[in-house]
């Protein structure tokens, strides 16, 4: 901090430099609790102008408070201002001062009552060995007394940890509000982290359209969403995600145009990723226990470049421009991924039209499929005149949409024509 010089940068200068010092000096000291490592110096500018030099080292005692009107406040850099921390970024700043995070924190739940089958099974395929009990407590998932840590309770088969769940919605249009029916799809997990990843994937996969454009002797896939961009945003959705924020999950939602991936959590330094560059930010690891078992398991990598990953692989799409570029945003408690479709809006002409017209024709159709079988789903026994009306067509429509996915071997009706249900096969 230079004192001596003006709101608009203008080199002032101090009249007593000396007593200002020493005012400042006895500020820190009684204001500041523990007190920071702190250095005074003097600068004389070329024109005799005189400014203190005030360097203050980063402090491993958080969280540090300032005593203002008999009242310890401690407070948190966002941005380009300074604002009171709240009760999660006091825990997390007395984890930090204690040299530790959440996930490296160990639980009540006993080891022994929980499975590990998921990263038993994703080990063995990733390394071609088997993980050993005595590996767990060397990743950091069990503790010397036999208990599991947070990261152990989020990576054992039926997590205790119940806000770890991810939320999955296929919106209809453009927003939360499409229209008669809001959602085609949607689906909430939980579980092992492995099975987030896993069932999250697997609900952006079944909700996600390829195009493709015949050339001479073949065809190119134009998928709507790169997967490696969308596997890397949900890695570090749940791997880097703020635990501490309770009742608070990651949200993958795609939209006919986007795909939003959110998670609990900001910047881990305070700033905002949408004022930084992307390839300058440097790896911080908010949960280093997980971070480590993800990139033993071959989900990620030590160097932290999962953002320009995410864009890297978009710029390499066939069907990409500019305008589809991955946007980030943060703020003092999430963290979002913008992931553009890159399909939409783009009129994919070419000689062979016909073909691609057909590729459309069979998505509406999909997608009207879709929407039957999910309200099928939620409602086995609705009835024909129900579906009408929450559909918005005729009966007639229905029946016939009904017909053709029982003869697509889709669903099947049990029992009496008023008293059974149906099942979605």
């Amino acid at each position: 901090m230079i004192f001596g010089v003006s709101n608009d940068n203008e080199i002032k200068g101090l009249a007593d430099a000396e007593h200002d010092a020493e005012i400042i000096s006895e500020q820190i000291k009684t204001r500041l609790d523990p007190i920071p490592e702190f250095h005074l110096s003097y600068y004389r500018t070329e024109d005799d102008k005189k400014l203190i030099l005030l360097n203050i080292r980063a402090g491993g005692e958080t969280p540090y408070y300032y005593l203002a009107d008999g009242v310890m406040e401690a407070y948190v850099r966002l941005g380009n201002e300074s604002v009171k921390a709240d009760a999660t970024e006091l825990k997390r700043l007395v984890l930090r001062g204690r040299n530790s995070s959440y996930d490296a924190l160990s639980t009540t739940y006993k080891a022994s009552d929980y499975a590990f089958s998921k990263l038993r099974e994703r080990y063995k395929a990733w390394t071609g060995e088997s993980l050993d009990d005595k590996e767990l407590i060397s990743f950091g998932l069990v503790d010397d007394k036999g208990a599991l840590t947070n990261a152990g309770a989020l990576m054992a088969d039926n997590s205790p940890i119940r806000w770890s769940r991810v939320f999955c919605t296929r919106w209809n249009g453009l927003d939360k509000g499409g229209g008669v029916v809001d959602a085609i799809d949607d689906a909430e997990y939980s579980g092992s982290l492995i099975s987030l990843l896993n069932e999250g994937t697997a609900f952006i996969k079944r909700n996600m359209k390829t195009m493709w454009k015949k050339i001479a002797d073949s065809r190119i896939d134009m998928p709507e969403y790169c997967e490696r961009s969308y596997f890397e945003a949900l890695v570090n959705a749940l791997v880097h995600r703020d635990y501490l924020v309770n009742g608070s999950e990651v949200h993958i939602d795609i939209f006919d145009d986007r795909m939003v991936i959110y998670s609990p959590g900001g910047m881990m330094d305070g700033t905002l990723v949408q004022d930084r560059v992307i390839d300058a930010i440097p790896s911080t690891r908010r949960n280093p226990v997980l971070a480590d078992v993800f990139q033993r398991l071959g989900y990620m990598e030590r160097k932290g470049s999962g953002l320009t990953k995410i864009i890297t692989a978009y710029q390499n799409a066939n069907n990409y421009d500019e305008s589809k570029t991955p946007q980030f945003i943060s703020s003092r408690v999430e963290f979002t991924v913008i992931l553009k479709n890159l399909n939409y809006g783009n009129d994919m002409k070419s000689e062979h039209e016909e073909g691609e017209t057909a590729q459309r024709v069979e998505e509406f159709v999909q997608r009207t499929e879709e929407v039957f079988l999910n309200a099928l789903r939620k409602n086995p026994k609705i009835s024909r005149k129900e579906l009408s009306k929450m559909l918005m067509i005729s009966e007639d429509g229905v029946k016939y949409h009904l017909k053709k996915l029982k003869n697509k071997g889709l669903i099947e009706h049990i029992g009496t024509s008023r008293g059974g249900y149906w099942r979605v096969k």
